[in-house]
């Protein structure tokens, strides 16, 4: 489903499921972030749904609280984001140990070309969320770096939200994909 007209990247509280047609498979980035075989099948053959509630923190600062799942499977993970571009560390049930900062950012502070292209006008107006994402190498053994912007493009005809990813594995590996979810309603 679309999302609705009045849906923007200031507020993407909503209720999602990812467009598998219309994403990149993320199996190889999971690869490279050491998430085992069986838990990769298990994502590509589910359907995972985002709730996603977006709101004003303590000082106003913005905050944005993810749980998403997989089905079948009860695989889980919630993420809490406070976009103060502070970094902030936990041990998340699939990647591990990770470091993790958000923001919004204008379109001129993203330096990677795929990342900047593809939105709609208002995402461009209103700003985009960057989220940061990197293993804590010391305790996770691993080195990678998941680079995303999220914002909505029209595909089709139709408004998705939409997060553009750059991820940098343990070799230097590059891969650029698009992740693209449907709307399925407010929360």
């Amino acid at each position: 489903m679309a999302a609705p007209a009045d849906f923007t990247t200031l507020d993407i509280s909503g209720k999602f499921v990812m467009n598998k047609t219309l994403s990149d498979s993320s199996d190889e980035i999971l690869r490279l972030q050491g998430v085992n075989w069986f838990k990769r099948k298990l994502i590509g053959a589910g359907t995972v749904s985002l709730v996603i509630k977006h709101y004003k923190g303590d000082d106003a600062v913005e905050c944005i609280d993810i749980d998403q799942t997989l089905s079948p499977g009860g695989i889980g993970t919630r993420e809490e984001r406070v976009m103060d571009w502070q970094e902030r560390s936990k041990e998340d049930s699939l990647f591990g140990y990770i470091i993790g900062r958000s923001r919004r950012v204008k379109l001129e502070e993203i330096d990677d070309d795929y990342l900047k292209t593809g939105w709609t006008p208002d995402s461009i107006e209103h700003g985009f969320i960057q989220s940061y994402v990197s293993s804590d190498s010391p305790k996770s053994g691993t080195t990678w770096i998941a680079n995303q912007i999220w914002g909505l493009e029209e595909i089709d005809g139709v408004r998705r939200y939409v997060r553009h990813v750059f991820f940098t594995g343990p070799g230097g590996e590059e891969i650029r994909g698009r992740l693209v979810y449907d709307y399925t309603g407010p929360l």
